[in-house]
Order: structure tokens, then C-alpha cells, then sequence
């Protein structure tokens, strides 16, 4: 019999920290921050949290740190949000997914103008 309840937990964790990331007061927490994804250990002890920014990979890395400073508030306040038995240690990673998909769309966008000849001679 498969079990749901990782998968669940892992999408519900992910709503309440992307709400409590955004009453974060750290200063290196700063521009459009989000969780690109939320790995989950099967036996919930430990939870891997990638970070993206639009302002690039740098502005991730410095909120990372900020984030990893702030695990112990991270993980009261979602304690009190969500009533789990055990909760994770949290690990945080800069990820730069989202500005690399901003890139692409940028030049699929530079593609599309009525100007471009799309490479036809």
C-alpha cells in the first residue's frame, strides 16, 4: 500500500514556509525569493529547501544565509502552523532556476519580433 502522507506533508511544508519566508525581516532576504522545490526525507527528518531569486544567483546565496540563520524561527513557526510530531532539519540551497528561465523566455521573446528573419536567408 503506497503512502501519501510524505508527498502531502512535503506540499503543505512548502505552502507555510513560502508564507513564512515572506514576514522574514532579514536584510539579506530581500527581492522576489521562492521555493523552487522541498525534498523531504521519507522519515521527515530532514528537508532540503532550494531557494531562487529573480536578482540572480548571488541574491540567493546571501539569502541562504540569512535563512540558515533564522532555522531555529523557521522551524517554531512551523511548528505552530502545522502540529507535526517531528519536524526537519532544515538545509537551505541557492538555486538559479528562476533567473535562468527569465533569461530563456528573454531570448525566446527577442526571437518572436516582426524584425527577426528567423535565420532563413
Amino acid at each position: 500500500m503506497a503512502s501519501y502522507r510524505a508527498p502531502r506533508t512535503e506540499e503543505d511544508m512548502k505552502r507555510e514556509l513560502s508564507d513564512i519566508l515572506r514576514s522574514l525581516k532579514d536584510p539579506r532576504i530581500t527581492g522576489l525569493i521562492s521555493i523552487v522545490k522541498l525534498d523531504l526525507s521519507r522519515d521527515l527528518s530532514h528537508c532540503k529547501v532550494y531557494i531562487s531569486s529573480m536578482d540572480g544567483l548571488q541574491a540567493a546565496q546571501n539569502a541562504v544565509k540569512g535563512l540558515q540563520s533564522a532555522a531555529g524561527f523557521i522551524k517554531r513557526e512551523l511548528n505552530r502552523r502545522m502540529k507535526l510530531r517531528k519536524l526537519p532539519e532544515f538545509s537551505f540551497v541557492a538555486d538559479d532556476s528562476i533567473a535562468h528561465s527569465a533569461q530563456i523566455s528573454q531570448m525566446l521573446r527577442a526571437l518572436d519580433r516582426p524584425g527577426h528573419d528567423g535565420g532563413e536567408d
